[in-house]
Protein backbone atom coordinates (compact mmCIF):
# COMPACT_ATOMS: atom_id res chain seq x y z
CA UNK A 1 0.00 0.00 0.00
CA UNK A 2 1.21 3.51 -0.79
CA UNK A 3 -1.21 6.45 -0.67
CA UNK A 4 -3.67 4.36 1.34
CA UNK A 5 -1.39 4.76 4.35
CA UNK A 6 -2.45 8.41 4.52
CA UNK A 7 -6.15 7.57 4.98
CA UNK A 8 -5.86 7.33 8.80
CA UNK A 9 -4.06 10.69 8.87
CA UNK A 10 -6.92 12.33 6.97
CA UNK A 11 -9.55 10.62 9.10
CA UNK A 12 -7.97 11.75 12.37
CA UNK A 13 -7.37 15.29 11.10
CA UNK A 14 -11.01 15.58 10.07
CA UNK A 15 -12.07 15.79 13.71
CA UNK A 16 -8.92 16.98 15.46
CA UNK A 17 -7.05 20.27 15.14
CA UNK A 18 -3.93 18.76 16.69
CA UNK A 19 -1.71 17.15 15.57
CA UNK A 20 -1.80 19.02 12.26
CA UNK A 21 -2.36 17.23 8.98
CA UNK A 22 1.28 17.58 7.95
CA UNK A 23 2.41 15.95 11.19
CA UNK A 24 -0.09 13.14 10.71
CA UNK A 25 1.11 12.57 7.15
CA UNK A 26 4.62 12.10 8.52
CA UNK A 27 3.24 9.73 11.16
CA UNK A 28 1.41 7.61 8.59
CA UNK A 29 4.59 6.94 6.60
CA UNK A 30 7.12 7.19 9.44
CA UNK A 31 7.85 3.47 9.27
CA UNK A 32 8.75 3.77 5.58
CA UNK A 33 10.75 6.97 6.16
CA UNK A 34 12.77 4.94 8.66
CA UNK A 35 12.98 1.88 6.41
CA UNK A 36 14.39 3.78 3.46
CA UNK A 37 16.83 5.52 5.77
CA UNK A 38 17.98 2.16 7.15
CA UNK A 39 18.16 0.85 3.59
CA UNK A 40 20.63 3.61 2.74
CA UNK A 41 23.00 2.68 5.56
CA UNK A 42 22.61 -1.09 5.20
CA UNK A 43 20.66 -1.80 8.39
CA UNK A 44 17.59 -3.15 6.57
CA UNK A 45 17.44 -4.65 3.10
CA UNK A 46 15.33 -5.27 0.03
CA UNK A 47 16.02 -6.49 -3.51
CA UNK A 48 14.26 -6.60 -6.85
CA UNK A 49 12.67 -10.01 -7.34
CA UNK A 50 10.31 -9.98 -10.36
CA UNK A 51 7.25 -12.13 -9.78
CA UNK A 52 7.38 -12.12 -5.99
CA UNK A 53 3.92 -10.55 -6.19
CA UNK A 54 1.69 -9.41 -9.02
CA UNK A 55 1.97 -5.71 -8.17
CA UNK A 56 5.28 -5.19 -6.38
CA UNK A 57 8.59 -6.76 -7.45
CA UNK A 58 10.42 -5.76 -4.27
CA UNK A 59 11.51 -8.55 -1.94
CA UNK A 60 11.48 -6.92 1.50
CA UNK A 61 13.50 -9.67 3.07
CA UNK A 62 15.03 -7.90 6.08
CA UNK A 63 13.26 -5.08 7.95
CA UNK A 64 13.08 -6.14 11.62
CA UNK A 65 13.33 -2.66 13.10
CA UNK A 66 10.59 -0.98 11.06
CA UNK A 67 8.15 -3.58 9.78
CA UNK A 68 7.83 -5.84 12.79
CA UNK A 69 4.81 -5.29 15.01
CA UNK A 70 7.09 -4.57 17.97
CA UNK A 71 9.14 -2.15 15.90
CA UNK A 72 6.03 -0.36 14.64
CA UNK A 73 4.75 -0.02 18.21
CA UNK A 74 8.11 1.42 19.27
CA UNK A 75 8.13 3.96 16.43
CA UNK A 76 4.55 4.89 17.30
CA UNK A 77 5.39 5.34 20.98
CA UNK A 78 8.43 7.48 20.14
CA UNK A 79 6.47 9.68 17.75
CA UNK A 80 3.60 9.97 20.21
CA UNK A 81 6.06 11.05 22.91
CA UNK A 82 7.49 13.69 20.59
CA UNK A 83 4.00 15.02 19.86
CA UNK A 84 3.24 15.12 23.58
CA UNK A 85 6.47 17.01 24.33
CA UNK A 86 5.54 19.62 21.72
CA UNK A 87 1.79 19.92 22.31
CA UNK A 88 1.31 18.66 25.90
CA UNK A 89 -1.84 17.00 24.60
CA UNK A 90 -2.21 13.34 25.59
CA UNK A 91 -5.06 12.65 23.16
CA UNK A 92 -3.12 14.13 20.25
CA UNK A 93 -0.06 12.08 21.20
CA UNK A 94 -2.07 8.85 21.36
CA UNK A 95 -3.73 9.50 18.01
CA UNK A 96 -0.37 10.23 16.39
CA UNK A 97 1.03 6.97 17.79
CA UNK A 98 -1.96 5.02 16.46
CA UNK A 99 -1.54 6.57 13.01
CA UNK A 100 2.08 5.40 13.01
CA UNK A 101 1.07 1.86 13.95
CA UNK A 102 -1.72 1.83 11.35
CA UNK A 103 1.04 1.56 8.75
CA UNK A 104 1.91 -1.98 9.89
CA UNK A 105 -1.76 -3.00 9.95
CA UNK A 106 -2.34 -1.74 6.40
CA UNK A 107 0.86 -3.41 5.21
CA UNK A 108 -0.38 -6.67 6.70
CA UNK A 109 -3.31 -6.54 4.28
CA UNK A 110 -1.30 -6.09 1.09
CA UNK A 111 2.19 -7.49 1.62
CA UNK A 112 3.14 -11.02 0.76
CA UNK A 113 4.50 -12.65 3.93
CA UNK A 114 7.44 -10.44 4.91
CA UNK A 115 6.19 -8.79 8.11
CA UNK A 116 7.12 -10.16 11.52
CA UNK A 117 5.93 -9.78 15.07
CA UNK A 118 9.35 -9.11 16.59
CA UNK A 119 11.90 -9.34 13.75
CA UNK A 120 12.15 -13.10 13.37
CA UNK A 121 9.98 -15.68 11.52
CA UNK A 122 7.21 -16.55 11.13
CA UNK A 123 6.41 -13.91 8.56
CA UNK A 124 2.95 -12.57 7.85
CA UNK A 125 1.06 -10.86 5.04
CA UNK A 126 -2.35 -11.43 3.47
CA UNK A 127 -0.99 -10.74 -0.01
CA UNK A 128 -3.50 -8.39 -1.63
CA UNK A 129 -0.65 -7.30 -3.91
CA UNK A 130 -1.41 -10.52 -5.76
CA UNK A 131 -4.98 -9.36 -6.43
CA UNK A 132 -4.86 -5.98 -8.21
CA UNK A 133 -8.61 -5.96 -8.83
CA UNK A 134 -9.07 -5.89 -5.06
CA UNK A 135 -6.06 -3.88 -3.93
CA UNK A 136 -6.36 -0.99 -6.37
CA UNK A 137 -9.97 0.03 -5.61
CA UNK A 138 -9.37 -0.60 -1.89
CA UNK A 139 -6.41 1.80 -1.85
CA UNK A 140 -8.17 4.49 -3.85
CA UNK A 141 -11.38 4.06 -1.87
CA UNK A 142 -9.65 4.31 1.52
CA UNK A 143 -7.63 7.36 0.53
CA UNK A 144 -10.28 9.39 -1.20
CA UNK A 145 -13.02 8.30 1.16
CA UNK A 146 -10.93 9.72 4.01
CA UNK A 147 -10.15 12.84 1.96
CA UNK A 148 -13.88 13.31 1.26
CA UNK A 149 -14.60 13.05 5.00
CA UNK A 150 -11.85 15.57 5.75
CA UNK A 151 -13.15 18.03 3.15
CA UNK A 152 -16.75 17.61 4.29
CA UNK A 153 -15.80 18.21 7.91
CA UNK A 154 -13.04 20.81 7.72
CA UNK A 155 -13.88 22.59 4.42
CA UNK A 156 -10.36 23.50 3.24
CA UNK A 157 -9.79 25.59 0.12
CA UNK A 158 -10.79 23.51 -2.90
CA UNK A 159 -7.76 24.51 -4.95
CA UNK A 160 -5.61 22.97 -2.22
CA UNK A 161 -7.79 19.85 -2.10
CA UNK A 162 -7.35 19.48 -5.86
CA UNK A 163 -3.59 19.99 -5.54
CA UNK A 164 -3.29 17.24 -2.93
CA UNK A 165 -5.53 14.94 -4.97
CA UNK A 166 -3.39 15.43 -8.08
CA UNK A 167 -0.20 14.75 -6.12
CA UNK A 168 -1.61 11.58 -4.57
CA UNK A 169 -3.00 10.24 -7.84
CA UNK A 170 0.24 11.01 -9.69
CA UNK A 171 2.36 9.29 -7.07
CA UNK A 172 0.09 6.24 -7.03
CA UNK A 173 0.04 6.02 -10.83
CA UNK A 174 3.84 6.07 -10.91
CA UNK A 175 3.95 3.44 -8.19
CA UNK A 176 1.55 1.16 -10.05
CA UNK A 177 2.42 1.76 -13.69
CA UNK A 178 5.85 3.41 -13.80
CA UNK A 179 9.04 1.66 -14.89
CA UNK A 180 10.69 -0.61 -12.34
CA UNK A 181 14.37 -0.11 -11.58
CA UNK A 182 16.42 -3.26 -12.22
CA UNK A 183 18.12 -3.03 -8.84
CA UNK A 184 17.96 -1.27 -5.50
CA UNK A 185 20.29 1.73 -5.30
CA UNK A 186 20.61 4.80 -3.04
CA UNK A 187 18.33 6.50 -5.56
CA UNK A 188 15.55 4.15 -4.43
CA UNK A 189 15.57 5.76 -1.00
CA UNK A 190 15.95 9.29 -2.31
CA UNK A 191 12.97 8.82 -4.63
CA UNK A 192 10.88 7.54 -1.73
CA UNK A 193 11.88 10.52 0.41
CA UNK A 194 10.92 12.89 -2.40
CA UNK A 195 7.51 11.25 -2.84
CA UNK A 196 6.72 11.23 0.89
CA UNK A 197 7.95 14.79 1.27
CA UNK A 198 5.91 16.07 -1.68
CA UNK A 199 2.70 14.48 -0.40
CA UNK A 200 3.34 15.78 3.12
CA UNK A 201 3.97 19.30 1.83
CA UNK A 202 0.73 19.22 -0.19
CA UNK A 203 -1.20 17.91 2.82
CA UNK A 204 0.29 20.58 5.12
CA UNK A 205 -0.67 23.28 2.58
CA UNK A 206 -4.23 21.99 2.38
CA UNK A 207 -4.47 21.71 6.14
CA UNK A 208 -3.42 25.34 6.60
CA UNK A 209 -6.66 26.42 4.90
CA UNK A 210 -8.96 24.13 6.88
CA UNK A 211 -11.52 25.46 9.33
CA UNK A 212 -11.41 24.69 13.01
CA UNK A 213 -13.08 21.31 13.46
CA UNK A 214 -15.38 22.53 16.21
CA UNK A 215 -16.61 25.38 14.01
CA UNK A 216 -16.79 23.19 10.92
CA UNK A 217 -18.51 20.23 12.52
Amino acid sequence: MFIGHWAPALAVAAKRNKPGLGTLFIAAQLIDWAFFGFLLIGVEHMRVSPGISAMNPMDLYSMPFTHSAVGALAWGAAFGLLVWLVLRDSAAAMLAALVVFSHWVFDLLVHVPDLTLAGNPPKFGFGLWNYPALEMPLEIGLTFGALWWYVRTRRPAMVRVIALSVVLLALQAINWFGPVAPEVTPGTSYLAFFAYGLATLAAWWMGKSAQNSAAAG
